[in-house]
């Protein structure tokens, strides 16, 4: 009988143990769902085409960047307007083809490709063009997601001194620019991929991108193939690398290709077609990893490299975020939809 008790409390005791591990942040068997709690009007995103970064700046206003309607837009905080503040135009202070977008301090910074010659602008936060640059590459296509196939600069980052860029070209993974387009540092070695007889391909593998942690650091997520990051320290040295894994992941990895469709670009050249795993990722103020996916999940990694967190999104559906934004340690805006979180 004794044994008997002994045995149901032991029974109880795992039974307990396995229902708090189930609400543990983090634990695999969780998904936490975080439903916004508001964010820019219906209306107001209805102006947009396709939102692909939206930031709250200082005075409470919105800066939204749409790249199919290769516009920047500014919305005040009581979001009554929507103003272009940069247009469409392949013209020096427009924008056209736009591939990213950040808010550096006081301006944000802008790549596109005129003529598919990639270029970046930097411009006052109410869209006074301040300084620009060309880059040697052509923009070619890399990834392909849905009907949208991207090239030229995928993301962008601000240091705080430098433009911070995935160039792959250079033979690095991220490369640093000076405010007139002087490369001076690249971080990171291109990992093996297999396919380097095939440049472009291997290229496409290594495109990804390259984020500043506020806490020190920068960190390389790659956009394809089997899903990994790495962390740097200030001074471009590898502390670690992580493969991006968990059971909301498997049918991807599983189902990665060994070969890739190809198209003919404007120029008549050959290009792979190469499907994201990753969709975009940011750092949050203290230093943690979030990694959107190509599937509607988002993954929280800590500064060591560990997984915290699984999350999903809910607006008024379903969000496959395409931006994280951090207003601050305790607020997120995510793209399509400019909706706010709070984390």
């Amino acid at each position: 009988m004794f044994a008997a008790r002994s045995q149901n409390a032991a029974s109880r005791l795992i039974g307990a143990l396995l229902a708090v591990a189930a609400i543990l942040p983090g634990s695999a068997a969780e998904v936490e769902i975080l439903r916004s709690t508001g964010g820019l009007a219906a209306d107001v995103v209805g102006v947009f085409r396709e939102p692909i970064g939206c930031h709250r700046t200082p005075d409470g206003s919105y800066l939204v960047f749409d790249r199919a309607g290769h516009t920047v837009y500014r919305v005040p905080a009581s979001g009554a307007e929507v103003t272009e503040i940069v247009r469409i135009g392949s013209e020096t202070g427009r924008i056209i083809s736009p591939s990213a977008f950040v808010l550096a301090g006081e301006r944000f910074i802008v790549a596109d490709s005129p003529q598919r010659r990639e270029r970046v602008q930097i411009f006052r936060r109410d869209g006074t063009l301040l300084a620009g640059f060309s880059l040697a590459e052509r923009a070619t296509p890399r990834i392909t997601s849905g009907r949208l196939t991207l090239g030229g600069v995928g993301s962008i980052q601000w240091t705080g001194q430098a433009i911070l860029m995935n160039q792959p070209e250079t033979g690095g993974l991220m490369t640093e620019f000076t405010v007139r387009g002087h490369p001076y540092r690249t971080i990171g070695r291109l990992r093996d991929t297999g396919h380097e007889d095939d440049r472009d391909l291997h290229l496409a593998l290594n495109s990804g991108l390259p984020l500043v942690d506020p806490t020190g650091g920068y960190y390389f997520v790659f956009h394809a193939g089997v899903p990994v990051f790495q962390k740097y320290d200030h001074e471009g040295r590898l502390l670690f690398e992580r493969h991006i894994e968990g059971r909301e992941l498997d049918a991807t990895v599983q189902s990665l290709p060994t070969s890739w469709p190809r198209r003919t670009d404007e120029s008549g050249h050959e290009v792979p077609l190469v499907p994201p795993t990753v969709r975009t990722a940011q750092v949050d103020p203290t230093g943690k990893l979030w990694i959107s996916l190509s599937v509607p999940y988002t993954y929280v990694y800590d500064r060591d490299g560990d997984k915290l967190r699984t999350i999903q999104f809910r607006g008024a559906g379903l969000i496959t975020p395409n931006s994280l934004s951090f207003e601050s340690q305790n607020e997120l805006l995510v793209t399509p939809g400019c909706y706010r979180f709070s984390i």
